[in-house]
């Protein structure tokens, strides 16, 4: 029983004595309250648009958009599909199919690595959350690398692949393709990933203010009962 005990107090951290809890109960809370709204703001994000991309043409008066979500694109998918098309670009529909698809189950594990770090009470709580932090660079990184793959990898053998160069349009701000003019955008989705990585490094932050103590405590408790 005190080997479960040891095992136990070293994978998820020290136990809070009941007294602590109620003496510095706002320490202990704050922690949990950051990291369970920043669960909560990162699964809310997959019902909001992350990207979006306005392009302007002559021949288009009312130009042509796209909307980017976790798992869709929307907006003018077909009419850009077809353009495409006649430059030697592959269907939108062949990029990041995976991610897409897998989105929504993989923020949602996300969430429950958030959920997890709340019971760690020991920096495995910051391994946990790695990944929360950095999502929405992996979000932004994953667009880059498709858009390039398929501004750069245009089929020679297409209408128009000689009056056009490859490209690789921006992830944020005014771009040039051929005669269209770009204007990418990050969105609300997006900006609620980021808030959420905030709201995790601000939890991490009070988490270790709180518990550090009372780990460093316990190691020096144990060092002495070794000697």
């Amino acid at each position: 029983m005190q080997r479960f005990s040891q095992i136990k107090e070293k994978a998820f951290g020290p136990r809070i004595p009941r007294e602590i809890v109620f003496r510095d109960r706002f320490r202990f809370i704050l922690p949990t309250v950051l990291m369970l709204a920043a669960a909560i703001v990162l699964f809310v994000s997959t019902f909001f648009p992350y990207w979006h991309m306005d392009m302007d043409a002559p021949q288009y008066p009312r130009g042509l958009e796209m909307t980017i979500f976790v798992n869709r694109v929307e907006g003018d998918v077909q009419e850009v599909d077809t353009l495409n098309h006649y430059i030697g670009m592959r269907p939108l529909s062949e990029a990041g199919e995976l991610e897409r698809s897998m989105s929504v189950i993989a923020i949602g594990a996300l969430g429950m690595l958030i959920i997890a770090a709340i019971f760690i009470h020991n920096p495995c709580a910051l391994l946990l959350t790695w990944p929360v932090l950095l999502y929405p660079a992996i979000f932004l990184f994953d667009l880059w690398y498709w858009m390039q793959d398929f501004g750069l990898n245009l089929d020679d053998s297409a209408p128009l692949s000689n009056i056009i160069e490859p490209f690789v349009p921006p992830l944020i701000g005014e771009g040039k393709i051929a005669q269209f003019t770009t204007y990418a955008s990050w969105e609300s989705g997006l900006w609620m990933s980021m808030g959420a990585s905030v709201l995790i490094a601000l939890g991490i932050f009070f988490h270790r203010r709180a518990y550090k103590p009372l780990l460093d405590e316990a190691r020096a408790e144990n060092n002495q009962h070794g000697h």
